[in-house]
């Protein structure tokens, strides 16, 4: 970082404001000089002694020493105990830290008796536990001023605590207490259940979410098919023995991660192997399979829009690494959004679908490319919102437009240029944040047993030609359709003549 010598300026004239005259300068030269008066005497009437030469160092003033041009990023550091658990950390200048517990396990690991068991988990997280009970966890969190946080993804469920550094031997202490020793008290279960009901109910209000629910019930058979969110029926079952297994089974040591952004790793591994060495290392269970199979989902509502997705299968997922960050740069290449912001400054108003969709069609209410990826699968596809009479318009569009991505040609390379630079720019800008930076390191680790350095990313999105956007494009328009509606789906086309214009292809 540099220093410019207006800021040296400002600093140094804020200083001397506040200083007496005895530490104007050490120069007895400079302190033996007549006096002067300047305009600003003459015209108020008084007198001061001069200021002396800017070059002349003020006695008692320490200045900080320069900051360098360039500061090298901190490597990820990692260490697995005996029992199989991982710590991953990395330095930072941040004042404040982030840690966070990872865990290999989500909805895909339910079973039919404790299916949306990993919904209400997230809900329970940082309850009462065997130590504490929620309210003197809540006094905790609130006498540092930390922010504790839980999400539940169908692969992965994690645990996060941000607070200031010198609070990191509390934060550690308390997440690993939350994961290991939940109470799952009767009342607090039940509690938690009745707000997972009302936040089921509330789904209709949110069809962009049901249908991306939907389309993996619909396109998956198998684990990946699960609900994220836990259905109505399991409400009236779950409860907190069926939490207590669940998480006896897959809270396992080989399954775990400790990831902090933001602390030394001796630091980190001092603090947390007492806590964690004892976790039972039991074998690693098998990753559920699931089989990718297309399908249609169709829900009427009494509603005025129209809301549908087309859907495709992204194979190889997460595990195989470059295809996962074409599909990142796809979604941005294609973009879209809601009508409403169209055209509008920052609104990705260069993207394709904007371009050639929402800005030529009023009747279209929102048109976005969206995907899904998990470790070995993964979904891309378009969501679009309309009229009802207009539907039927908006699909073939669609279609229209995975086709065209997929043909040689159609794609120029200031597009792709455009959408790669907005990839990475969005993955900068992202790992600024502490938190999102330790969750970065725990899910890498979960993944790939380690953690790739971000220069690795950003040399892959710059090797992407338009040929590799063609061929993943045409890959996936090459698997079964998976289809979901919504809303007045009366006029929706048959699954059969829409999958149709991708086999015709």
């Amino acid at each position: 970082m540099y220093r410019t010598a207006a800021s040296r300026l400002r600093s140094l004239r804020g200083r001397v404001s506040n200083l007496g005259a005895t530490r104007y300068a050490t120069s007895s030269a400079v302190a033996s000089r007549p006096s002067s008066a300047g305009f600003f005497n003459w015209l108020t009437g008084e007198r001061s002694s001069s200021l002396p030469p800017l070059e002349i160092p003020l006695a008692g003033v320490v200045l900080p020493p320069p900051l360098p041009d360039h500061v090298e990023p901190s490597k990820t550091k990692i260490t697995t105990l005996p029992n199989g658990v991982k710590i991953a950390s990395e330095t930072s200048p941040n004042p404040a830290a982030s840690v966070g517990i990872y865990l290999d396990c989500g909805s895909i690991y339910e079973t039919p008796v404790s299916c949306g068991a990993s919904h209400l988990l997230e809900r329970m997280a940082f309850k009462s536990t065997t130590n504490r009970s929620h309210l003197r966890i809540v006094r905790e969190v609130e006498a540092i001023g930390g922010n504790i946080g839980a999400s539940a993804s169908r692969e992965q469920m994690g645990y996060t605590f941000d607070a200031l550094k010198t609070y990191v031997p509390e934060m550690v202490e308390l997440l690993v207490d939350s994961v290991r020793n939940p109470a799952f008290l009767d009342w607090e279960v039940n509690e938690e259940l009745l707000k997972v009901k009302a936040e089921i109910g509330e789904l209709s209000n949110n069809p962009q979410g049901l249908l991306l629910e939907a389309v993996h019930s619909a396109g998956y058979a198998g684990a990946l098919a699960n609900p994220l969110l836990a259905p109505e029926t399991a409400l009236n079952r779950l409860d907190g023995s069926i939490l207590e297994e669940f998480v006896a089974e897959n809270y396992t040591a080989p399954r775990m991660v400790l990831a902090a952004s933001g602390v030394e790793h001796e630091e980190l591994l001092s603090m947390a192997e007492p806590l964690l060495s004892d976790l039972p290392s039991m074998p690693r269970l098998e990753e559920p399979k699931s089989k990718y199979v297309g399908g249609d989902y169709r829900r009427q509502a009494d509603a005025v829009s129209t809301h549908v997705a087309l859907a495709f299968e992204v194979p190889g997922g997460w595990r195989q690494e470059k295809q996962a960050i074409l599909l990142t740069v796809l979604q941005l290449l294609m973009g879209g959004g809601g009508s409403f912001s169209a055209g509008g400054p920052g609104k990705g108003m260069h993207s394709r679908l904007y371009l050639r969709v929402l800005n030529e069609y009023q009747q279209i209410q929102s048109f976005s490319a969206f995907n899904s990826i998990f470790n070995n699968s993964g979904l891309f596809g378009i969501y679009a919102s309309t009229g009802s009479e207009f539907v039927s318009k908006a699909v073939d569009i669609a279609a229209q437009e995975l086709i065209a991505i997929a043909t040689p040609g159609q794609v120029t390379q200031v597009q792709l240029n455009r959408a790669k630079e907005a990839t990475k720019s969005a993955v900068l800008m992202n790992l600024e944040s502490r938190m999102i930076a330790s969750e970065d390191i725990g899910r890498q680790v979960l993944t790939y047993g380690e953690r790739k350095p971000v220069e690795h990313f950003l040399k892959t999105v710059d090797e992407i030609t338009l040929k590799d956007i063609t061929s993943i494009a045409r890959k996936i328009i090459s698997s079964p359709l998976t289809m979901a509606s919504c809303g007045d789906v009366i006029n929706v086309p048959s699954y059969e003549s829409v999958s149709s214009k991708f086999h015709a292809k």
